[in-house]
């Protein structure tokens, strides 16, 4: 009982992080009017907002395993967090940190590379439905359906005309994951441009690093002013009710993993799923286990 006043009250004294977050749809969107450093609605300093993150990770295995069990009587919902950024905006990090608060079992973690010769010969949501959460699972796709209007808009990948489909496309997928029971949590990780460079140089620095450094994604950041016109595009044209982007600022790695667990948990608790009750009579099961 303690347990459940404590979980009411910190819900009614804080702001809804996903309501913050949410980028307006069918706006216009400017990357540059968001400060890449701003911690809104966030804890006070870093000591601060690491001891926040940790304090929700009991909430959020919880959860996880009500939503776990609630699919064992057939309820089919499940999450879907899908996290964009530049490169080193902290995809992979956020699976670490923030995935990490949650049972492995539960979780099915893709990053999406390059596409394979066979997924080639596939429209380009073949790979993305494969990789989708099961019933009662948290799904988290390190890119996604959206590097075919990213990098493939910037690197003219394809006709301009197909990637412009391409956002209808994506819209009715969604609409369809809604549908059959699946929560979307799209996140853009905001990063700036003079942040990329530390971080870069962070692993051209420390030698334990060299294998996370690409000396491709220094030509990458030559394309920095296509990338960010093609992620106001996709922020744009594929933000909806069933499935908003929520834009978390990405310079402050502390903010990026406590936004990100709050927001998970806010749609979690949202879901609010329940365990399913026994099919079987308790009282008699414990009489004939008390009888062994």
């Amino acid at each position: 009982m303690a347990k459940k006043k404590e979980e009411k009250e910190r819900k009614g004294t804080e702001p809804a992080l996903r309501e913050v977050l949410r980028l307006p749809a069918g706006e216009r969107i400017d990357l540059a009017s968001y400060d890449t450093r701003a911690t809104p609605a966030g804890p006070a300093d870093k000591a601060t907002g690491l001891a926040a993150t940790a304090a929700l990770g009991p909430y959020l295995a919880a959860l996880q395993e009500r939503l776990y069990a609630a699919s064992t009587a057939g309820d089919r919902r499940r999450l879907l967090l899908v996290l964009q950024g530049m490169d080193t905006s902290g995809k992979g990090g956020t699976v670490k940190h923030v995935i990490g608060l949650f049972n492995p079992s539960g979780c099915r973690i893709r990053a999406f590379k390059a596409p394979t010769p066979e997924e080639q010969g596939h429209p380009f949501l073949w790979r993305i439905t494969k990789a989708l959460p099961e019933p009662g699972e948290i799904g988290i796709f390190d890119r996604s359906h959206y590097e075919d209007v990213l990098i493939a808009r910037v690197r003219d990948l394809a006709p301009r005309s197909e990637i412009d489909r391409r956002y209808g496309q994506i819209n009715r997928f969604e609409e369809s994951l809604a549908e059959n029971g699946v929560t979307v949590v799209k996140v853009f990780l905001h990063l700036s441009y003079e942040e990329q460079r530390a971080r870069l140089l962070e692993r051209l620095d420390n030698p334990e690093k060299h294998w996370k450094f690409n000396p491709g994604d220094i030509e990458e950041r030559t394309r920095w002013p296509a990338y960010r016109k093609a992620y106001e595009l996709a922020l744009e044209r594929c933000a909806t009710d069933g499935a908003p982007w929520h834009l978390v600022p990405a310079d402050r790695k502390w903010y990026r993993n406590w936004a990100i667990s709050k927001l998970l948990l806010e749609h979690l608790e949202a879901l609010d799923p329940k365990y399913p009750a026994g099919d079987f009579d308790v009282d008699e099961c414990r009489r004939r286990l008390m009888a062994s």
